[in-house]
């Protein structure tokens, strides 16, 4: 059924794709426009395209700019340079995930801060209550509404970048941004992405929005839906928030310490700390079904008899053909090779095994 691709501010009803639509955090959003297979395997082989408009941006400026978002951040901030985009992890003073994200610096006092969609809601008073409380001289804009986010990723997107944009995208490193000269006009574009595969991420008007997607696509861009992009992010070992990570759970749990500072002070610091010294309970593991059947997020995972965890993610991988899962378990069962199985339901589980993450690498130009 041909449905017509409407975003808030973003897609005119000027653009008709075919597409399955989902409403999602105030957004129409395609789940998929042919099939998640096929869409998942463009990004692999070619370069697809993904309206992700829905994320949050959120503009932080003033003196004060650095200091708050060192204070609400776990990665570092002051030492990032102009030009640079950074990981990061917003958490509560438990530690907890508030959200993900990742922090563009524009200049020596400004910002701009992407974090995920249903967590905007989250995110924006977070930041303006510690700016009230401790940073005053900071403006906190958003600019989500304004402004579209397209993601151009796949091995075939930097010499199709470099034809539309005559700075050269392609000379950009990984997290790095410039602004560049698209057909529709000046935009944002940073060397970041959600797949594991190479690509950008363009930030621009949003009422420039259509005109660059007909340009990705006249490129040889296939449209690709959420569908495709959960099925990349979890082949790449990436974590999506309010399945993988959330406020329950810590960037330690997780293993994705490495974005963290522990020498730094920052909202949470002190509860992570505390539980770096006294050990995990539990962490994430990435495992393999060994046996027919998709771990969906929520199923048990079992070892030796009794229950030791559950899963978090799990999909089909087309890329490696085969069924492929998140979930956290006892730090007993965490070493790879451990076997564990997955109830897909009651009186049927499904043997698996613990393996190293990510379960997919692409081949990187040496």
């Amino acid at each position: 059924m041909t449905q017509t691709l409407k975003h808030t501010s973003l897609f005119d009803t000027h653009v008709s794709l075919h597409a399955r639509m989902v409403p999602f955090a105030g957004w129409e959003m395609p789940v998929q426009y042919t099939s998640i297979l096929a869409e998942a395997r463009a990004v692999r082989t070619s370069c697809g395209i993904f309206d992700v408009s829905h994320m949050g941006r959120l503009r932080i400026r003033g003196s004060q700019a650095t200091d708050l978002l060192e204070w609400v951040a776990t990665n570092g901030v002051a030492s990032l340079q102009p030009g640079r985009a950074r990981y990061s992890f917003i958490c509560n003073e438990n530690g907890g995930i508030i959200d993900d994200v990742i922090y563009y610096r524009l200049a020596q006092n400004e910002y701009l801060l992407v974090c995920n969609a249903a967590n905007r809601r989250h995110v924006l008073p977070w930041l303006r209550r510690w700016a009230e409380a401790r940073f005053p001289n900071v403006d906190i804009d958003d600019e989500t509404e304004a402004t579209a986010m397209i993601a151009f990723q796949g091995p075939a997107t930097p010499p199709a970048m470099d034809s539309l944009a005559p700075e050269r995208p392609s000379t950009l490193r990984p997290f790095a941004w410039m602004e560049a000269t698209l057909p529709p006009g000046k935009a944002l574009v940073g060397r970041t992405g959600y797949t594991g595969e190479d690509g950008f991420e363009v930030i621009l008007p949003a009422e420039q929005a259509a005109s660059l997607w007909q340009s990705f696509m006249d490129k040889g861009a296939t449209p690709c839906g959420l569908g495709a992009r959960d099925v990349l992010r979890l082949e790449a070992g990436l974590m999506l928030h309010g399945n993988d990570i959330d406020p329950t759970t810590t960037p330690l749990e997780a293993r994705l310490d490495r974005w963290v500072q522990l020498d730094k002070e920052f909202v949470g610091a002190e509860a992570l700390r505390r539980q770096k010294e006294q050990g995990l309970e539990r962490s994430l593991v990435g495992f393999f079904l060994l046996g027919q059947g998709i771990a969906r997020h929520g199923y048990p995972i079992h070892a030796e008899g009794r229950q030791v965890g559950q899963v978090t993610s799990g999909t089909f991988s087309p890329t490696l053909d085969r069924s492929i899962g998140l979930g956290y378990v006892s730090v007993d069962y965490t070493s790879p090779g451990t076997r564990l199985s997955v109830e897909v339901r009651p009186g049927r589980a499904i043997d698996a095994e613990v393996v190293p993450l990510p379960f997919y690498s692409r081949k990187r130009s040496q």
